[in-house]
């Protein structure tokens, strides 16, 4: 047989035998629940948290919100909603936040750090007659109770297919302060922890591993509800129950990320300005900075963690991982990672579990040095905000979706 011949004869023997080449490549499941998010209906649900006000802890509309959330949940196919309960006694009013010694850039930050450049000024609102808006003022005019009554906090759980004995916690805070709708704080990280347990609550999704969605109450009052969270379940980990079923009630933590104010990256505060264009001075004939009015063009979503952690090593890998899938993953805004987590809901998971925090601008760094104008303000409305700003939220639920998609091993059925 000539050489020709004989290849021929090969080539049709090697094509007889061979599976056939696919023209496209496998599907990502990770991209794939990345594109149900969307802008519109991230914002109609921050939109349905402020029919309750600033949702203060302790009142009713505080509760309504709680109802409403747990409605919500349940609707998306996330039934397996349960209740955290714990007694919260209303503590005496806080003094102002003690900073250490300046150094060389200027003041120590809380959780680390130095407050560098320009700062504006911050605090809580705590004056009804602040708010404007008479309808949003009566439905705030109820406060917090004197004594010690109790308090709730809600979550549902995506409950793992092979290993449901191991679970990621993704949670926000629902509760707020100010007078205002607490649109920012924190209803863009509660919409953003709502719509993560929608998608992963899709019938065709399913995961290896649990996510819990969490909820907390009495984060403005100590990070309460959190807290009590901990004390009540850390030693139930990985216990099953009963013994034999297959269930878990309380998965082994394998990893904790919070959400906490999303919406307003506008950069370092800039000198006010009046109707004249004139600098406004304070009564020291000081400048008054102020954030500026546009989302800023290098805005980012921080992902912190805290570096004086027991667990800061596995939360500094969690955090990078945030990152690598914004990079992969988000469509507008990158991540900045940070190792100075502070006063939020992850706190108090930071040295049983690698715990992060996700947020619009660095806790301690930048909000605590006025970044936010409408922190804890009346001015925390939906109306403050624009779709830029929405959009660094969305980008925030793309990294977090695609990252605890990937951890884990989430997969869509045919």
């Amino acid at each position: 047989m000539k050489t020709s011949a004989f290849a021929a004869c090969l080539l049709l023997a090697l094509l007889e035998v061979a599976p056939p080449v696919s023209a496209q490549p496998p599907a990502d499941p990770v991209a794939a629940l990345v594109d149900h998010l969307d802008l519109e209906r991230y914002k109609a649900t921050i939109k349905g948290l402020t029919q309750f006000g600033d949702r203060r802890q302790g009142t009713a509309r505080n509760r309504a919100a709680l109802d409403w959330i747990e409605a919500q949940l349940k609707s998306y196919g996330c039934t397996n909603t349960e209740r955290l309960r714990y007694d919260f006694t209303e503590p005496n009013k806080r003094g102002p936040v003690q900073l250490q010694p300046v150094r060389a850039g200027g003041p120590a930050a809380q959780g680390g750090g130095t407050l560098f450049g320009k700062r504006a000024p911050i605090g809580v609102n705590t004056d009804p007659m602040a708010q404007p808006d008479e309808r949003l003022r009566a439905l705030n005019a109820e406060q917090t109770p004197l004594g010690t009554s109790p308090r709730e906090s809600v979550y549902c759980t995506k409950v793992g297919a092979t290993r449901p004995d191991e679970m990621y916690i993704v949670s926000a805070h629902m509760d707020g302060i100010g007078f205002g709708e607490a649109a920012n704080d924190d209803g863009s990280g509660t919409a953003l922890v709502m719509e993560l347990a929608r998608i992963f609550s899709l019938p065709a999704v399913a995961t290896e591993r649990s996510i819990r969605f969490i909820l907390w109450n009495n984060e403005e009052t100590g990070l309460n509800g959190a807290h009590a969270y901990v004390a009540q379940r850390k030693d139930l980990q990985g216990i099953e129950s009963p013994k034999g079923s297959g269930r878990y009630p309380e998965p082994r933590w394998l990893g904790m990320i919070q959400h906490d104010m999303l919406l307003f990256d506008h950069g370092m505060p800039v000198p006010k300005l009046d109707a004249a264009g004139k600098a406004v001075l304070d009564a020291r004939g000081q400048p008054v900075y102020t954030a500026p009015k546009e989302q800023r063009a290098e805005a980012d979503v921080n992902v912190e963690f805290q570096v004086n952690a027991k667990f800061a090593e596995g939360a500094a890998k969690l955090a990078w991982h945030l990152r690598a899938a914004n990079e992969k993953y988000a469509t507008d805004y990158p991540v900045a990672v940070g190792n100075r987590m502070t006063n939020t809901d992850s706190t108090p998971f930071m040295d049983v579990v690698p715990a992060i925090s996700v947020r619009e601008n660095e806790r301690g760094m930048q909000i605590g040095a006025g970044w936010n104008p409408h922190w804890h303000q009346p001015t925390d409305l939906y109306s403050t905000y624009s779709d830029k700003d929405f959009l660094l939220g969305l980008n925030a639920a793309q990294t977090t979706l695609a990252a605890v998609a990937q951890l884990t091993g989430a997969s869509i059925k045919p």
